[in-house]
């Protein structure tokens, strides 16, 4: 039995929820606030067999998505400056590989 713990977008979560329980995972939600952004998370508990794992980050990896926001420097700086950051929906890319290898590392 594996625990996969994914913190996506809040955007996100509600999608993430549906797709999960349609494959037939079981899955918690609770709500988090990201520090960086400020932005409202959802921290999702799944449990699974580690036969399935692969299937369960394919889900995430296809419900949650990337997106561009534009930032605000916190501290007041003379001039105004405004810039975009790309804000990742949770796993992906070479990331999801890795966690892959690490979830299959901890038998």
């Amino acid at each position: 039995m594996k625990l996969i713990l994914a913190i996506v977008q809040d955007k996100d979560s509600r999608r993430l929820m549906e797709a999960l329980v349609k494959a037939e995972f079981q899955a918690t939600m609770l709500a988090s606030t990201g520090g960086f952004l400020r932005e409202g998370n959802a921290t999702i508990l799944i449990g699974t067999d580690e036969a399935k794992v692969e299937g369960v980050l394919a889900i995430i990896q296809r419900t949650c998505h990337v997106r561009e926001q534009l930032v605000s420097p916190l501290p007041p700086v003379v001039e105004p400056v405004d810039s975009y950051i790309s804000v990742d929906g949770a796993v992906r890319g070479e990331a999801a590989a890795g966690l892959s290898s690490a979830l299959r590392s901890t038998r």
